[in-house]
C-alpha cells in the first residue's frame, strides 16, 4: 500500500463530508438539527449536473449546487423556525424530497432514471493526482474558515447564543430567527458543495450519489463535539477508513462484504465512545426563541 497514493485519495474521499459536516456544524450550532444534509448534498449534485450541462462551465456548475443546496435548506428552515415543525422528522422529510425530486427531474431532463450524460468538471491533470481542483482545496479549508467565523466574528457570536441561550440572546436584540434562518441557509449551501464535488469529480449524476454521505458527517458533527475543526478531523478519520476499504477489495484473504462494512463499523464505534459524554448546544432541536 502506497502511502502518498493513499494520502491523496483520502484527501480527495474526505471533501464531501468536510463540506457536509461544516454545513452542520454551523446549523447545530444556531440550534438545529441537520439531519438533513444528505438531501442538500443530493439536491446540491443534481443543480451542479444541471447547471454544468445545460451551460457548459463547471464554475456554473457550482452555482447552481450551491443554490440548489441553498433551496433545500430554506425549506427545512422554513418548517422548522416558522412552523416549529419537528427537525428530526422534518430533516429525514427533506432527504426523501431530495430523493424525490432528483429522480424525477433526472427523467424529466435526462430521460434517465438513473443517470445523466458525461458533464464538465475541474481538473484532469494525472500529475496533479487531481489537486488541481479547487474544490479539493476549498474542501480543505472551509472547516479553518468556518472556525474563524464562529468563534472570531460576531455573526458566529450570535450563532452560539441563539444555539446556547436563544432567550438571553433576543433579550439582547439578537433576531433569534434571522441568525438560525441564515445559519441553516449556509448549511445548505456547505452541504450543497459536497454533492458539487461529487458530481463534477464523477463528472455525472446518477441518483442517490451520495450514497449515505449525509449521514456520515452528522456521525463526523457529533463525533467533533459541534467544532469546525474536531468535525473536520472526523472526516479525515471516516475518509481514511474509507480508502483503506477501497485498497482492500482486492485482497482475496478478506470477504468483500465485510471490507465493505469498515467505514461504517468505524462510524458506530466512533459514536459509541463519544454519545453521552459530548455535550450539544442547549438549545439544538428546540423550537421557540
Amino acid at each position: 500500500m502506497n502511502p502518498i497514493s493513499f494520502l491523496t485519495q483520502m484527501l480527495r474521499i474526505s471533501v464531501p463530508y468536510l463540506f457536509a459536516a461544516s454545513g452542520g456544524v454551523i446549523a447545530e450550532r444556531a440550534g438545529i438539527i441537520s439531519l438533513s444534509l444528505e438531501g442538500y448534498m443530493l439536491s446540491g449534485a443534481f443543480g451542479a449536473t444541471l447547471g454544468a450541462h445545460y451551460s457548459g462551465s463547471p464554475w456554473i456548475g457550482v452555482l447552481a449546487g450551491m443554490f440548489g443546496g441553498l433551496v433545500f435548506g430554506l425549506i427545512h428552515a422554513v418548517a422548522t423556525i416558522r412552523y416549529r415543525a419537528d427537525q428530526v422528522v422534518t430533516g429525514i422529510a427533506i432527504n426523501l424530497l431530495a430523493i424525490g425530486v432528483t429522480r424525477f427531474f433526472l427523467k424529466l431532463a435526462f430521460a434517465s432514471s438513473s443517470n445523466s450524460p458525461r458533464i464538465e468538471g475541474f481538473g484532469g491533470s494525472a500529475a496533479a493526482h487531481g489537486f488541481d481542483n479547487p474544490l479539493i482545496w476549498m474542501g480543505l479549508l472551509v472547516a479553518p474558515a468556518l472556525a474563524f467565523i464562529v468563534y472570531r466574528t460576531p455573526f458566529g457570536l450570535r450563532v452560539r447564543a441563539v444555539g446556547e441561550h436563544p432567550d438571553a440572546a433576543a433579550s439582547l436584540g439578537i433576531s433569534v430567527s434571522f441568525v438560525r434562518y441564515a445559519a441553516v441557509a449556509l448549511s445548505g449551501i456547505l452541504a450543497g458543495l459536497g454533492g458539487v464535488f461529487l458530481a463534477l469529480d464523477q463528472h455525472q449524476f446518477t441518483d442517490q450519489m451520495t450514497a449515505g454521505r449525509g449521514f456520515i458527517a452528522v456521525a463526523a458533527v457529533i463525533f467533533g463535539r459541534w467544532d469546525p475543526v474536531r468535525a473536520a478531523l472526523a472526516c479525515l478519520l471516516f475518509a481514511a477508513a474509507e480508502t483503506f476499504q477501497i485498497q482492500l477489495q482486492g485482497n482475496q484473504f478478506i470477504p468483500s462484504q465485510f471490507v465493505e462494512m469498515i467505514p461504517y463499523a468505524l462510524t458506530i464505534i466512533a459514536l459509541a465512545g463519544v454519545v453521552g459524554r459530548a455535550v450539544p448546544p442547549a438549545a439544538l432541536g428546540k423550537t421557540g426563541e
